[in-house]
């Protein structure tokens, strides 16, 4: 892990790595006695391998950027608060007393992969732009991704189902909405062999998946395999919309997308005592270590 000082500022690499979903720390000086580095408000962003902007070096700093990677090696995300005595935890010679706010966040966690860039593709990534997932979009066309930039967006050239699907990442939710049968079919049949795709949905009617699901059968997959496959996709309460343009159909697709990866959150750490922040904001020395 490099412990080398980025020279991108902390404001800039903090609303960088927000836009990209790369988990990060936001260390913020809040309280300062007798002599310290620096003053409240002095703030660091710390991600795995890169440290932007000072809180005044030395071991304190240090063991700043030790216990924030500590958040995001053991996933400990959300709100903590670090003391130093800096003459004793930190053997530095200021000999002063800080408190550190680390705001450790997760970054994107959700992979969405998008097989097929054709009118509803190209409104469901443009619908999924400000939502916190990484996209991975394949087609197989070579002017499919024209122009096409926005955060957390990757584009792929579709030339192997087994490859491109071998090549997702655990726990993706798939999309398959091809230009051809041929090509969807390929990419079903890799994508049920995967045990760790969390969700398949394929575009289509109600026709389309009848014949599907009976050569999924005649080629000898398990029943269970085939009912991972959920086909039409974008089904709200259970019914399909009558309107069938690109963007109607895109928005109930993001919809499901939404519910299919909603994960409610059991984290213990939901902040700071108020009463103890009260008492640290008023009563600026710290416990020595």
């Amino acid at each position: 892990m490099s412990s080398s000082q980025n020279p991108e500022s902390w404001h800039a690499a903090l609303h960088r790595l927000q836009r990209d979903g790369i988990p990060h720390v936001l260390a913020t000086q809040v309280t300062s006695a007798g002599s310290t580095p620096r003053e409240p408000g002095a703030r660091m962003v710390i991600t795995d391998d890169d440290i932007f902007d000072t809180l005044g070096g030395g071991t304190f700093e240090w063991q700043t950027i030790t216990a924030a990677r500590a958040c995001l090696t053991e996933k400990r995300y959300g709100i903590s608060l670090e003391a130093f005595s800096l003459g004793g935890r930190s053997g530095q010679c200021c000999g002063g007393f800080v408190n550190i706010l680390l705001e450790a966040f997760p970054g994107t966690t959700t992979h969405i992969a998008i097989f097929g860039a054709g009118h509803v593709g190209q409104q469901i990534v443009k619908l999924s732009a400000p939502l916190p997932w990484q996209l991975h979009w394949h087609d197989s066309r070579s002017d499919a991704f024209a122009e096409q930039q926005q955060p957390r967006l990757s584009c792929y050239s579709l030339k192997d189902a087994q490859q491109s699907v071998a090549a997702l990442p655990a726990d993706s939710h798939v999309l398959v909405l091809t230009h051809n049968h041929d090509e969807d079919y390929a990419l079903i049949k890799a994508l049920i062999e995967r045990d760790d795709i969390t969700s398949i949905g394929l575009i289509g009617s109600d026709s389309k998946w009848a014949s599907f699901e009976g050569r999924l059968k005649r080629d000898g997959y398990s029943a269970g395999q085939i009912a991972r496959v959920r086909c039409p996709i974008g089904r709200i309460h259970a019914t399909k919309l009558s309107n069938k343009t690109p963007y109607a159909i895109a928005l109930t697709v993001v919809a499901e997308l939404l519910w299919l990866t909603d994960t409610p959150s059991f984290q213990e750490n939901r902040g700071l005592d108020s009463q103890a922040l009260r008492t640290l904001m008023t009563d600026s020395p710290t416990t020595p270590s």
